[in-house]
């Protein structure tokens, strides 16, 4: 099982989106809902494995894109998993961050 941590930033803006609520769902059926701090930032204390949803609501980031969800596999043998999303008003990425 893996931890997991989140980092949303606003690249419109070039700030960290603060007061982004962001749930997380295993499949295992474990859900956990954060909310970003100052810095954009959301840890998570339910441990992951397997297919992971992280669900981002943004619509204060962007009207186009009211809400993100990204679903990624956590591989037990990380210690740690941290999924960034960079979100601009039409655009939005992601990557496997360490």
């Amino acid at each position: 099982m893996s931890s997991l941590s989140t980092h949303v930033l606003d690249t419109a803006r070039g700030e960290p989106a603060a007061g982004v609520t962001v749930t997380l769902r295993t499949l295992s059926g474990a859900t956990e809902e954060q909310v970003t701090d100052a810095d954009g930032r959301a840890r998570f204390g339910t441990e992951v494995e397997g297919a992971t949803t992280l669900h981002f609501e943004t619509a204060a980031i962007s009207d186009f894109f009211p809400e993100v969800v990204l679903t990624f596999v956590a591989d037990a043998g990380r210690a740690h998993h941290h999924v960034p999303l960079l979100l601009s008003p039409f655009a939005y990425s992601t990557y496997r961050g360490s």
